[in-house]
């Protein structure tokens, strides 16, 4: 029975359970009749990709607590094995209703638009007979059958690997089991004789399946069963070896791929080869999904190669030229005159990649230093780097080995940057650096000054090009002094030193966010109530959500917009009734964090790489940074202000901890934040064309008058 005492507590939304419903409502989109095929598709491939580093990393970190039988309740007081059990109830609805969307609607949806997949039990006798010249020409020979007789042999199944087992009898009535792995380098989807004017398909896997008997001689295939298993990624590295911390963080790769299962995803036709593998990994039935279909649905999305499927897609959408970089203009003399916004993906990734390209082929550039968190397997920026240390320019890069999942591609980035004479600094003792910086120096006729780049988002042009991401050039000496002190400070023994405008976790971030949001309550307190707005991918730190509470209390109005983790409880009378809280699921990945603070008519608002969580303000090294130019502190806000107007893509959170999708109320005007987004820049680029004509036009009748009077002049 609850005490006065605890009604007045701050309540909180479990963690976990709160990422979940934000795989709920990318289900949701899925299910969305108005969305194209190919797209709900893809959705429902972000879901399962979601989950697959959702049971790697965070329950696989609750499995750990069990077994040190540590039954600590977290801040919304649920003990683990709650969590596991509330975790294991909804993401077994969740696979459901995704298998559902899929069998129920996108496979006849496509079949009905001229694409069938063809199952096993439908191949045609033509269809078959050409898979079995597919399976002995191109599969056979890559498959290596593993007997699964010894007790051991579930190390061998490599984490996330699709796989096929065998229930297998011999002459003698003699059972065993054997596993197959499906290989990961050919194309899973295959083409095969159509019926009409309809194209078909088969799946590899299931091929493998049909024909994979020829793998065991002198045996009968009496059954089979697709599946793959999630490990445990939850693993950290020794971070006390400084002298081979790459090393070590090559272990931690390795043994991810045989560590302790956590899931089993498999196909739902075979009990007893399940009962197998479930007894081998020691999972029990709460951690097995069995599904009506592909395990890896991601496998399907193979068939947009296909020809004249474009009606099934979104409409394309530019990724348009800033307008703010004419590119007959020096990159440094248009930052040097002003701040500059730069909005991906609806604004291109050209002027960050032009900006360090520049600084490689610019003979003024002294040096170049910048922060790697995540990028892309072929890097224009690393190239760029590589250029530029060729050439003799001093440069520094730090690269993130923790960045996790991307580990392997960053510790072949350090090998071979270094390679090219570059400073490489790849680690922080028990801090991940998450911050996106990057600074350039340059030896102008006047004096040695700095550029520099700040973004909400990783150094990564393919990313760009999906996520929503918000970032800023500059020359302005307040921050790029304070960019110079902030690499000193992770690139070496520097002190932690006072900076000006930029704000670091884990030193002052936290600090910074809590006086901002008292300074709201004071004036909310003083007869001006204040208005916070603030948009982030997860809000956890209980410190700030406590503060929120606060503010809420005083009067202030708060407006959150939370892309995935809130912990927070909005609209409890008494605690939060001032809070709402919205979240965006489009075509993009929301990515920005912008946070604006009214503070009467003095507003402040920044951008960051960090979002509210105890990892990113305590654990991490994160920048903070205001937006100082007034023309682009209210384009910001006219942005930030929008995605709470939306009613198309919008989900608003309840204080039960529901998600509802938005409806428009009977002759409200339809607003879908993302498109008006692209239209504003689509009619900004289109002004800019008109202007470049113009001007062009000006210029050449200008010519030809004068060359008209040079040719009648005496």
């Amino acid at each position: 029975m609850k005490t006065k005492e605890d009604a007045k507590k701050p309540v909180y939304f479990n963690r976990e359970l709160s990422w979940i419903e934000f795989n709920g409502r990318v289900l949701d989109e899925a299910r969305q009749k108005d969305v194209p095929l190919l797209e709900r598709l893809k959705f429902l491939s972000i879901v399962s990709s979601n989950f697959d580093e959702f049971f790697m990393v965070r329950v696989a970190g609750l499995k750990a607590q069990l077994a040190k039988h540590d039954n600590e309740k977290d801040i919304a007081g649920m003990t683990p094995a709650a969590q596991i059990e509330a975790i294991a109830k909804r993401v077994h609805e969740l696979v459901g209703i995704q298998y559902a969307v899929l069998n129920d609607e996108l496979l006849p949806g496509l079949e009905a638009a001229g694409v069938r997949y063809v199952k096993p039990a439908d191949y045609s006798a033509e269809q078959k007979e050409y898979l079995k010249g597919i399976f002995d020409r191109n599969v056979f020979p890559l498959l290596t059958p593993v007997r699964a007789d010894t007790p051991d042999f579930i190390h061998g199944i490599i984490n996330l690997r699709l796989h096929a087992a065998f229930s297998l009898k011999n002459e003698n009535g003699e059972t065993c089991a054997a596993v197959v792995q499906i290989p990961a380098g050919l194309d899973h989807i295959i083409e095969i004789p159509g019926e009409g004017n309809r194209r078909c398909f088969a799946l590899m896997e299931d091929v493998v399946c049909v024909f994979g008997e020829k793998l065991f001689p002198g045996f009968t295939a009496e059954s089979s069963m697709l599946f793959k298993i999630t490990r445990d990624a939850d693993r950290s590295v020794d971070e006390d070896r400084d002298s081979d911390f790459i090393v070590a963080m090559e272990e931690v790769l390795t043994a991810r791929h045989s560590a302790r299962p956590v899931r089993l995803l498999c196909s739902n036709n075979n009990s007893g080869l399940l009962e197998f593998l479930c007894s081998s990994a020691g999972l029990t039935a709460r951690d097995v999904y069995s599904v009506d279909g592909p395990p890896d649905i991601s496998t399907l999305n193979g068939i947009s190669r296909f020809p004249g499927l474009e009606e099934l897609r979104d409409p394309p959408w530019k990724h348009l030229p800033c307008a703010d970089f004419p590119p007959e203009e020096s990159i440094w003399d248009v930052i040097k005159k002003n701040d500059v916004l730069l909005h991906v993906p609806y604004q291109a990734y050209d002027p960050v990649i032009r900006f360090i390209s520049e600084a490689a082929d610019d003979p003024a550039v002294l040096a170049i230093k910048i922060t790697l968190y995540r990028t892309s397997k072929n890097s224009p920026i690393i190239k760029a780097l590589e250029k530029a240390a060729l050439s003799g320019k001093q440069v520094t890069v730090f690269v993130e080995l923790k960045a996790r999942f991307d580990e392997e591609q960053n510790i072949a980035w350090v090998r071979r940057l270094t390679d090219a004479g570059i400073i490489v600094v790849y680690g922080i003792a028990r801090l991940k650096v998450h911050a996106k910086v990057l600074q350039v120096i340059r030896k102008e006729p006047d004096a040695v000054r700095a550029y520099a780049h700040l973004s909400t988002g990783n150094y990564n042009d393919k990313t760009a090009a999906l996520y929503g991401d918000m970032s800023v050039f500059t020359a302005n000496k307040e921050l790029t002094t304070d960019i110079t002190l902030f690499f000193n400070m992770i690139s070496g023994y520097s002190a932690t030193m006072a900076m000006s405008r930029l704000v670091i976790s884990p030193v002052k971030m936290k600090n910074k966010l809590l006086s901002l949001i008292q300074r709201e309550i004071e004036r909310s307190e003083s007869g001006h109530p204040g208005h916070i707005i603030a948009k982030m991918n997860s809000l956890v730190d209980p410190e700030i959500i406590r503060a929120l509470y606060q503010a809420s209390k005083a009067g202030v109005k708060v407006e959150l917009n939370i892309r995935g983790i809130c912990m927070l409880v909005p609209g409890v009378p008494g605690m939060s009734e001032n809070i709402s809280v919205v979240s965006i699921i489009d075509r993009y990945l929301e990515h920005a964090r912008i946070f604006w603070f009214e503070n009467g008519r003095q507003s402040e608002l920044y951008l960051a790489s960090a979002d509210w969580m105890p990892r990113n303000l305590d654990k991490r090294v994160e920048t903070m940074f205001p937006i100082l130019q007034e023309n682009l502190k209210k384009e910001i806000l006219k942005i930030l202000k929008l995605y709470f107007s939306d009613n198309t893509k919008a989900h608003t959170l309840d204080s039960t901890g529901r998600w509802q999708r938005k409806t428009r109320k009977p002759n409200e005007k339809r607003i879908r934040a993302q498109e008006i987004l692209q239209s504003k820049e689509e009619k900004r680029y289109a002004l800019l064309e008109r202007s470049v004509h113009t001007d062009f036009k000006v210029r050449r009748n200008s010519r030809k008058a004068a060359e008209s009077a040079e040719g009648g002049a005496p």
